[in-house]
């Protein structure tokens, strides 16, 4: 295999770490907003036990509750 296409005239050590820095913080990013999003969803899941029975069915015609509770409902 050529190497001469890894390499790229000696830049390629820069372009393949500025690949996989770039990467790494696109990972991080995901898994952290993830991560916060699912602690909403617990913590938004807990508030509406708390609502009354009227409280919780105003609350389910909104769109993103709707969302919401067939995410949780799925896991």
């Amino acid at each position: 295999m050529n190497l001469n296409i890894f390499l790229m005239n000696g830049y390629g050590i820069y372009v393949w770490l500025s690949f996989l820095l770039t990467f790494l913080v696109c990972l991080f990013l995901f898994l952290r907003t993830r991560k916060t999003l699912k602690k909403l969803e617990k913590d938004f899941i807990k508030e509406t036990q708390n609502l009354s029975q009227q409280q919780f069915e105003d609350l389910k015609k909104q769109r993103i509750v709707k969302e919401i509770l067939v995410s949780h409902s799925r896991t």
